[in-house]
């Protein structure tokens, strides 16, 4: 006798290899003669996945890989994105039974993905973003300027239509996945109004709500601060537990991962699989292959880079990060990421930035310094805090704090400059009885500030090519043409150059060159015409956006968040580019017979070797801010802290020195993150 089997899986991939475009065909750019054919290569070819419906065993899978590893594209393939070959090797066998409410029998509405890359499904907040950067501080508001409780409820269209089987939301879940996520606070405001960080939790919210079949969730945690974390892995895990909704997530090889994953998907960077299944077995045989390398005993494939699986395995609990990952089977430690300029060494530049006691608050609601405290014998309101030229300051503090109202102040973003106690190059924003000079514009600060942030990157056109973002640099406006001179031009080219393989998609799919379109006899950079932002992978979006904060040698250069999604190898080359510039770069060492990495320095260039370096790092007449809150991605040359208390709590700012870099002491990010004075302790 037969006995009864189980559901079908809800997503059954059998030997499928993926394409964006139809194999064979021509997606092209026309610049007047010239064609250039973008890459379509075969992703994950003869891949077979189950997700199953049910299982006795939990199945939380998590997808691992370093940049341009094609962790998105993975996600999307499993929603039905992209095209399979052959076509029926991609089936939803589940969504066709009955136990499947008839309004999820598609897979766009039963796998819904939630994305952090300002673009595609899941990835906004309401039926439009503002146009510019300010909008989100003005006190007019549109029709379409829905609460986030409507967002979250789902009432964001001006005639809304429900289909007969739509119950709408249960409020026991909403309940418990607002609390969970600590969105309350924030029901009735305007989701304009919400914070990078806020806003990220506030999607992945509205996604639990929808009450998918699976949810997919591209690098969850990417942006959110310590305890927001804490609070959100023990809330998926509840859900997962229950699999409503099946849950698959993404990750890059640093990041810890949740202890309630069960099994793993690795991609190699050519964007194939390199190990599936349980997560013991997985990361087991990654160690056999770190050991197998180190010792001489397998050649290091380099699709497969020993060096980004250092950190790979380390577990988060409801306790914070534990385990080193792979370091202890590493013959070498963490590369060096650039000199650690040291302000006590030198003596400092003038003010670039003083606020001296500002409090944001829009009606009732203070946002930015809602305080008092003493100081030099008087008591003082709102947040005091003075930037100078030489120094490199990092800002904290949970989502919602107020750190990105900061960096809108200083921008000259928000139109509660006019009015606040702020001087940014010395001079206000308003005109000053007697001083005999004009106030300083809007545009004034825009030449004299770089900034890259989640902000900029939703803002950034995506039909720009790559070289009109970086020249961008130098124009008043994203789309306004660019005030280059032959230095700048230069400066633009070297960069290129020097981030050609993060940035060129053919080098990456090892294409050859395409012929130059722009004419130009020197046709190294040519490439750069012919991609445009919209094209390039999230961690190659944010690679450009932080050359085009630093390139043009700014007063202040604001990084807010400005490494995320990239990998550990691609964030490092990143920060010894803003601290050197073309002057230094990494040398591997020397190699043992079978290929593995034995050691990492920094050592002259070629560039630099020959005088020929168009670009420099970091001077001491520049100021650095930068706002993360993963201790890895702040640059070592950081020494200077801002820590900004939870919002209406009433507790003052803090402040202080490092003697040291962040990324490799938890005792210095406990410091700054107040553990043991009543703050919420960071996972270290």
């Amino acid at each position: 006798m037969r006995l009864p089997s189980g559901p079908p899986p809800i997503i059954r991939i059998a030997n499928g290899t993926f394409y964006r475009q139809q194999p064979g065909s021509v997606s092209a750019l026309t610049s007047q003669a010239h064609v250039h054919a973008h890459p379509n290569p075969p992703y994950f070819k003869n891949l077979s996945f189950e997700l199953p419906a049910r299982s006795k065993t939990a199945h939380n899978w998590c997808i691992v890989g370093p940049s341009l590893s094609g962790k998105t594209t993975f996600l999307q393939v499993l929603r039905g994105q992209h095209l399979a070959f052959p076509p029926t090797s991609r089936a939803f066998p589940y969504l066709s039974t009955e136990e499947v409410p008839s309004h999820l029998r598609t897979p766009a509405r039963a796998v819904q993905y939630v994305g952090f890359d300002s673009q595609g499904s899941g990835s906004g907040l309401g039926p439009a973003a503002p146009t510019y950067l300010a909008a989100r501080y003005e006190s007019r508001r549109e029709i379409t300027d829905f609460s986030l409780r409507d967002f979250l409820l789902g009432n964001t269209q001006l005639n809304p239509s429900k289909l007969p089987d739509d119950k709408g939301v249960d409020e026991k879940l909403f309940q418990r996945v607002v609390a969970d996520l600590r969105l309350e606070s924030l029901l009735d405001l305007p989701v304009t109004f919400l914070s990078n960080g806020q806003g990220r939790r506030a999607r992945i919210a509205r996604a639990l709500l929808t009450s998918p079949e699976v949810l997919l969730l591209d690098e969850p945690f990417m942006g959110l601060d310590p305890p927001t974390v804490s609070g959100l892995s023990p809330l998926l895990q509840s859900l997962a537990e229950k699999a409503n909704p099946r849950l698959v997530l993404s990750a890059r090889p640093q990041d810890p991962l949740p202890d309630w994953i069960t099994h793993l998907v690795y991609l190699r960077t050519d964007a194939q699989v390199a190990a599936m299944g349980t997560k013991e077995t997985v990361l087991e045989g990654l160690r056999k292959y770190v050991r197998g390398v180190r010792n001489g005993k397998l050649a290091e494939d380099e699709s497969l880079p020993v060096h980004a699986l250092s950190e790979m395995g380390r577990t988060l609990t409801k306790d914070g990060v534990t385990g080193e990952g792979m370091a202890e089977d590493f013959s070498i430690g963490v590369p060096a990421r650039g000199g650690a300029t040291d302000s006590e060494t030198k003596s400092l530049g003038e003010p670039l930035v003083e606020m001296a006691g500002c409090r944001v608050q829009y009606g009732g609601k203070v946002v930015l310094g809602n305080w008092t405290e003493e100081r030099d014998g008087e008591t003082v309101s709102g947040l005091h805090w003075t930037v100078r030229r030489g120094e490199r300051w990092g800002v904290f503090g949970p989502n919602g704090s107020g750190k990105t109202t900061i960096v809108s102040l200083l921008c000259s973003d928000h139109p509660q400059t006019y009015c606040l106690p702020i001087r940014l190059f010395g001079r206000s924003r308003l005109p000053e009885p007697g001083s005999g000079e004009r106030p300083l514009t809007f545009w004034d600060v825009q030449s004299r500030v770089g900034h890259s942030s989640p902000e900029i990157h939703q803002h950034m056109p995506r039909n720009l090519t790559i070289r009109q973002v970086l020249e961008s640099a130098w124009a008043d406006t994203f789309r306004s043409k660019p005030k280059l001179d032959a230095a700048a031009t230069e400066q633009v080219k070297a960069t290129l150059r020097w981030f050609e393989q993060e940035l060129n998609p053919a080098v990456f799919h090892k294409q050859a060159r395409p012929t130059l379109s722009d004419g130009s006899a020197d046709g190294s950079v040519g490439w750069a015409n012919d991609y445009m932002f919209g094209e390039l992978s999230f961690s190659a979006q944010r690679v450009l956006l932080f050359l085009r904060a630093i390139i043009k040698h700014p007063d202040v250069v604001v990084l807010d968040e400005a490494f995320g999604g990239m990998d550990d190898a691609v964030r490092d080359k990143c920060m010894l580019f803003l601290t050197y510039g073309e002057e230094k770069m990494y040398s591997l060492g020397p190699k043992q017979g079978n290929g593995s990495l034995t050691g990492a320095t920094i050592v002259d260039s070629p560039a630099s070797r020959s005088g020929s370096v168009k670009v420099t790092g970091l001077s001491d007449q520049q100021a650095l801010i930068c706002i993360s809150h993963v201790k890895e991605e702040v640059p070592d040359c950081v020494r200077e802290w801002l820590c900004l208390p939870e919002a209406n709590t009433g507790l003052p700012a803090r402040f202080g020195r490092l003697d040291g870099p962040l990324r490799n002491s938890s005792k210095r990010w406990a410091e700054i993150w107040g553990v043991g004075q009543g703050a919420s302790a960071p996972p270290v």
